[in-house]
C-alpha cells in the first residue's frame, strides 16, 4: 500500500512539475526582455524530461572546456573593446555557471542560490574595511589583507601550502607568475633585475648543454626552467608575461601576412621561397610594420 502511495505521489509531483514546465515555456515565449531568473528557468527546463536530450546528458567533465572557451572568448571581447560582444560572451559565461550549478542541483548537490550564497559570503568576509571597522589607505593593504584573510580562511600555514593553492589549470605563464609572486611574499626572491637576467643566462647555458647531451627529458626540463626564469623576469621588470607573449604572437601573425602580401605583389607564393628569400620580405614587413 505504501509503495502504491509512493508510485501516485511520485507521478503526481511530475506530472506538475511538467505542467508547471509547459507555463513556463509559454510565459518565456511570450516575453521581449528577460532577466537572471529566466535564464535560471530556462537550464531547469532543458535538463528536464521533457527539455533537450542534449543538455540532460551533460554533466561536468562534457562542458570543462566549454567553459574555458566561453571566458577565453570574453576576454577577446574586452582586448578588441567591443562592448556589444563583451555583453554577448558575458551571458556565455554566465550560461556555463548556470548549466554547472544545475546539473549539480540534479545530482543532488548545490544550486545557483548556493553559488551566490557562497560568493556573497566571501566577498563580505574579505572586505572587512567596508563589511568591518578595519581601515586602510590603500589598495595595497587591501590585496594585503585579501591574502592574509585567504590564508586563514583556507587555513594555508606554509608558504608551499599557498603555492600549491594556485591552480594547476591555469595558462602556464600565469600560475608561474603567481607562483613567483606567491614565493616572494616568504621573502624567497631575487634582489633585484640584474640577477633575474644573470639566471635566465644561466638557464640558457644549461639548456644548450642539454641539446647537446641529446636527453628529452632533461631538454624538456631545462627548457621549463628557461621559461620560468624569463617569468621571474617579467615579474621584475613589471611585464605581464601571458600578456607579453600574446601580443608578441599577434605580431608575427601580422607580419607573416605582410610578407605573404609583398612576396604576391612580387609574383611569388611566400612558402615556396627559400628560408633567405623569406628573410628578406621578413625585414621589409618588420620596417612596415
Amino acid at each position: 500500500m505504501k509503495k502504491c502511495l509512493k508510485k501516485v505521489l511520485e507521478s503526481s509531483k511530475m506530472n506538475s512539475k511538467r505542467n508547471n514546465n509547459a507555463k513556463k515555456v509559454e510565459d518565456l515565449k511570450k516575453k521581449t526582455d528577460y532577466t537572471f531568473n529566466d535564464l535560471v528557468d530556462i537550464m531547469e527546463i532543458l535538463r528536464s524530461e521533457n527539455g533537450c536530450p542534449w543538455d540532460r546528458e551533460q554533466h561536468h567533465k562534457t562542458i570543462r572546456n566549454n567553459l574555458i572557451e566561453e571566458c577565453y572568448e570574453a576576454v577577446e571581447a574586452i582586448d578588441t573593446e567591443n562592448s556589444e560582444l563583451l555583453r554577448e560572451e558575458l551571458g556565455d559565461v554566465l550560461l556555463q555557471v548556470v548549466f554547472h550549478a544545475k546539473i549539480s542541483e540534479d545530482d543532488g548537490g548545490f544550486n545557483i542560490d548556493g553559488v551566490a550564497d557562497r560568493i556573497c559570503k566571501k566577498l563580505i568576509l574579505r572586505h572587512p574595511h567596508v563589511f568591518g571597522d578595519v581601515a586602510v589607505s590603500d589598495s595595497g593593504e587591501v590585496l594585503k589583507n585579501w591574502d592574509a584573510i585567504k590564508k586563514k580562511e583556507k587555513s594555508l600555514e606554509s608558504g608551499s601550502s599557498v603555492m600549491k593553492s594556485v591552480s594547476p589549470a591555469l595558462p602556464a605563464l600565469m600560475r608561474a607568475s603567481k607562483v613567483q609572486k606567491k614565493a616572494a611574499n616568504e621573502h624567497f626572491d631575487f634582489n633585484n633585475t640584474a640577477e633575474t637576467i644573470e639566471k635566465l643566462t644561466e638557464e640558457l647555458s644549461e639548456l644548450k648543454e642539454a641539446i647537446e647531451s641529446g636527453n628529452k627529458d632533461n631538454i624538456e626540463e631545462e627548457f621549463g626552467d628557461l621559461l620560468f626564469s624569463a617569468v621571474n623576469l617579467s615579474r621584475f621588470i613589471k611585464v605581464n608575461a601571458e600578456e607579453a607573449l600574446t601580443h608578441s604572437t599577434n605580431k608575427f601573425v601580422t607580419r607573416f601576412e605582410r610578407c605573404e602580401h609583398l612576396a604576391l605583389n612580387d609574383g611569388k607564393i611566400f612558402s615556396q621561397l627559400s628560408f633567405d628569400e623569406q628573410n628578406e620580405y621578413w625585414d621589409k614587413a618588420k620596417k612596415q610594420l
